[in-house]
C-alpha cells in the first residue's frame, strides 16, 4: 500500500485495546486511527476516520460484535477481523461478513500477547492488499436452489479447496447449489473446530446436506464434507464400489494441515478424470501442485479469478502452473459447476 494500514480497534477490554495499540505501534505501516468501546462508538469513529480496517470484539454492551456486524456492512463495506475470547462465534462471525477470526489469547503474558499480535498483524496486511474493490461483494441472500436440476453425467466427485476469504466464498458456492448435486469434499484452512461450527450453520442455510468429515465416511451424492480443522490430513479412498474418507494425524504440507494438496492429489490418484477440482481465494501456493496433478490426471478444474479473490495467492500459483482449465469470478463458479456435472462442456 502506499500509505499507512489505517486500524480502529473495537473492544470494551481497555487492557485488551491497549495491548493491541501497543503491539500495533510496532509496526511502521501501521496506524491506529481510533479506539471504540461498544459498537455506537465504533460507528461513530468508522464515519469520522474512515479506517482502512477494523478489528471487532463480540461481547460489548448495548449490541454484541455479529449484530452489529449485519448492520454495519450492508452500509458500510469495511473489511473485519473478529478478535474475541467468544470462539463459539466465530462461525456466526464469518457468515455475518467478517473477513477472519482470531481467538484471544488464553493468558495475558507478554510472550502470548506478542505472538497474538504478530499473528493479527500478518493477517491485517494480508486483508488491506485488497482493500479497495475486492471486500465490496459482500455475499447478500439468495434464493433458494430449485430441488434438482436432474440428469447428470458426471458421477464423480467436486474437490474444492480455499484459504482466506474462502469460508464467504465458498459459503456463497454451496447456497446455490441443489440438494443432488454429486458429493463434494473441500478443504478450508480453518482453526480446530471452526469447521464444525461453519459447517453447521451452513448445513442450516444451503439445500446440501454439510458436516465437517470424520475418517470413514463415505463421499455420497447430495453430501459436501468438509475437512477437520487444524489437525488432520483428509483424502479421498477407494473403499470397494464406493469412495471414503481418510483423515489421519500427519505432517503439515504446503505449510498446511489439513493441506488443499492432499486432498487433491488423493483425488488425482484414485479419480483420475471422474473428478471436477476448484480452488479458491487464498494466501500462499497450498492446493497448485494438486490441483496440477488432477488435471494431468483427466479432471476438469477450475480457479477463481483475480478480481473477485480476497487474496489472489493460490489460484494465481494453481493458474501460472497451467493448473487451471479455466479461471472464472466466483458469481460464476456455481453455474459453472453445475453445467459441468449436467453436461461435462464449461
Amino acid at each position: 500500500m502506499a500509505g499507512k494500514i489505517r486500524i480502529l480497534i473495537a473492544d470494551d477490554s481497555v487492557f485488551f485495546r491497549s495491548a493491541l495499540v501497543k503491539g500495533f505501534s510496532k509496526e511502521i505501516d501501521f496506524e491506529v486511527v481510533g479506539e471504540a468501546f461498544d459498537p455506537y462508538d465504533a460507528r461513530d469513529k468508522i464515519l469520522d476516520f474512515e479506517p482502512d480496517i477494523m478489528t471487532l470484539d463480540i461481547e460489548m454492551p448495548y449490541m454484541n460484535g455479529i449484530e452489529f456486524l449485519k448492520v454495519l456492512l450492508p452500509q458500510w463495506p469495511i473489511p473485519v477481523i473478529v478478535v474475541s475470547s467468544a470462539a463459539h462465534y466465530a462461525a456466526e462471525a464469518l457468515r455475518a461478513g467478517a473477513q477472519d477470526f482470531m481467538a484471544k489469547p488464553k493468558n495475558s503474558s507478554p510472550e502470548s500477547l506478542a505472538a497474538f499480535t504478530s499473528e493479527l498483524s500478518r493477517r491485517i496486511r494480508l486483508l488491506a492488499k485488497g482493500r479497495h474493490t475486492k471486500y465490496l461483494d459482500i455475499p447478500r441472500p439468495v434464493a433458494a436452489p430449485p430441488p434438482s436440476f436432474g440428469g447428470y453425467r458426471f458421477n464423480g466427485i467436486i474437490a474444492l479447496g480455499a484459504s482466506t476469504g474462502g469460508t464467504q466464498s465458498t459459503a456463497k458456492i454451496l447456497k446455490a447449489l441443489p440438494g443432488d448435486l454429486p458429493g463434494m469434499v473441500i478443504v478450508q484452512h480453518m482453526p480446530p473446530d471452526f469447521t464444525r461450527m461453519y459447517a453447521e450453520n451452513l448445513d442450516k442455510d444451503c439445500a446440501l446436506k454439510i458436516k465437517e468429515a470424520r475418517d470413514g465416511d463415505l463421499v455420497e451424492k447430495g453430501v459436501v464434507l468438509i475437512a477437520p480443522g487444524g489437525t488432520l490430513q483428509m483424502e479421498v479412498v477407494k473403499r470397494g464400489a464406493q469412495f471414503a474418507i481418510k483423515c489421519y494425524a500427519g505432517e503439515k504440507v504446503s505449510g498446511h494441515c489439513p493441506s488443499v494438496d492432499v486432498l487433491f492429489h488423493s483425488m488425482a490418484k484414485n479419480l483420475g478424470r471422474n473428478a471436477l477440482g476448484i480452488i479458491l481465494t487464498g494466501m500462499g501456493a497450498d492446493g497448485a501442485a494438486g490441483l496440477l496433478a488432477m488435471r494431468k490426471a483427466g479432471a476438469h478444474t477450475l480457479g477463481q479469478d483475480e478480481k473477485s479473490c480476497i487474496v489472489y495467492g493460490m489460484p494465481r500459483e494453481a493458474y501460472e502452473m497451467g493448473a487451471v482449465a479455466r479461471q472464472a469470478p466466483l458469481n460464476d463458479m456455481a453455474s459453472l459447476i453445475l453445467n459441468y456435472c449436467r453436461d461435462l462442456r464449461t
